[in-house]
């Protein structure tokens, strides 16, 4: 009998977790989900990364050492173009004729469908999947047991890579608007204009950073697998790999801001106590991986500042707590001073997380932060300070009030900054 870990009871099916290979033999449906990173050599170049598959291919052989051949096998984990029918079917092909098994693997791929957030069941449910199959069966069993537990039409690998090396290559052209904007104009208010027009209602802003599992290695896993799994050997990829580069380093602007609101205020950066709100990759979930923050801080920290973080979600920071025990996998090695970074803790009282600091960076859009009162913040803070807005949630009044207070504000694609701060000089107001 398998090793119970944990059993759950959903709608009076009852579900159980065990790590007995062996199990496999009795198994339907065996859906794979494993973990793959992409690992770059540099920070901000993709073509030097390679993509883990050792953890992907021991799957596939222990699946081919037990599995039943009537067995549907499904790929769910997000993987690199040509993986299924180069990589899976000839390790599980061998592994069934190791065992006198003489017919096709039942291999299929049809890649998960997820959004973080409060509706993270719905997105599981709800969303539209893509499946292939080795051979026609195979897609046929897919839509069969998806269908009884999504409620929504299924219609590969390829599509989920393009999908999200598309959003990629979109929150790159807003970099460059994003820095066009701080020095000529004001980004925050042409988005909001652009709103208005139905069909770029959803033109986004990608603050400091691109996060998640998916965005950030997807578009290099195409470019990897170009070359290494369908073995290419020209160069067809100039728009993926620039876009992940530029938003692998974006996050890097914000301690340039940093540098300078610092500068105007006649502070240095070494030694400066510095606010960061916000440690997940975007709104109001608790995932922080690959985040952009993560960035800010490591960086802030080589510069010589002394670091808070504060997030109403998380109660820790995986990427600083194991990167000692993973630096290979980590960010940790493209930054030096990082050492005690492991000791960083999440701070759960944000009023009192602010006192005295000399820089607050609210580098997540979590609700907690989009009304906060400058008033309310200059009082917990207790003396001038800068702000740094990462997300265009400062409106002009805002921006203005701290002006007032005496505080340095910067921001991402923020130049109406400039001209709020000489209105208030010239004593206008305007």
């Amino acid at each position: 009998m398998p090793r119970i870990i944990r059993r759950c009871t959903i709608e009076k099916k009852t579900f159980v977790a065990t790590h007995v290979e062996e199990i496999l033999s009795v198994a339907d449906v065996v859906v794979v989900d494993v973990q793959r990173d992409y690992s770059k050599r540099l920070l901000g170049n993709v073509r030097t990364g390679t993509a883990d598959m050792i953890a992907l291919k021991e799957t596939f052989a222990k699946i081919g050492a037990y599995v039943d051949p009537s067995a549907l096998v499904l790929i769910g984990t997000t993987v690199v173009p040509g993986t299924t029918k180069q990589i899976a079917f000839p390790i599980i092909k061998q592994a069934y004729e190791k065992r006198r098994i003489h017919t096709r693997p039942l291999l299929a791929y049809s890649y998960e469908r997820v959004m973080p957030g409060t509706d993270y069941v719905a997105s599981v449910r709800d969303f539209w999947r893509a499946c292939r199959g080795i051979n026609r069966e195979a897609p046929e069993r897919v839509v069969d047991f998806l269908g009884s537990v999504l409620d929504t039409p299924i219609e590969s690998e390829r599509a989920k890579i393009i999908q999200n090396s598309f959003r990629e290559v979109i929150l790159a052209f807003m970099d460059e608007w994003s820095l066009f904007a701080e020095r000529n104009g004001d980004l925050k208010k042409v988005i909001e204009a652009i709103q208005v027009r139905p069909t770029h209602s959803n033109i986004l802003f990608r603050g400091p950073g691109v996060g998640g599992y998916c965005l950030p290695k997807d578009g290099g896993l195409g470019v990897w697998a170009y070359q290494h799994i369908l073995r290419w050997e020209d160069e067809i990829f100039r728009m993926t790999p620039l876009a992940v580069d530029i938003n692998d380093t974006g996050a890097l602007h914000v301690p340039q801001l940093v540098r300078d609101a610092l500068r105007n205020m006649d502070e240095p950066v070494a030694a400066a106590d510095v606010l960061v709100l916000g440690v997940s990759y975007r709104e109001d979930v608790e995932d922080t991986r690959y985040s952009g923050s993560e960035l800010i801080v490591r960086r802030l920290t080589e510069m010589g500042a002394k670091i808070k973080v504060h997030d109403p979600d998380p109660t820790n920071w995986p990427e600083f707590d194991t990167q000692e025990d993973a630096s290979d996998a980590t960010r940790a090695r493209f930054f030096s001073r990082h050492a005690g970074l492991k000791c960083l803790q999440i701070q759960k009282d944000m009023w009192v997380a602010m006192a005295v600091v000399k820089v607050i960076i609210p580098a997540a859009r979590h609700s907690a932060y989009l009304d906060l009162n400058p008033d309310a913040v200059s009082s917990a803070v207790g003396k001038p300070f800068a702000i740094i807005d990462c997300f265009l949630i400062l409106n002009d009044q805002r921006i203005c009030r701290y002006l007032e207070l005496g505080c340095e504000v910067k921001g991402l694609g923020r130049g109406l900054i400039k001209r709020i701060k000489e209105s208030i000089r010239r004593g206008t107001g305007e």
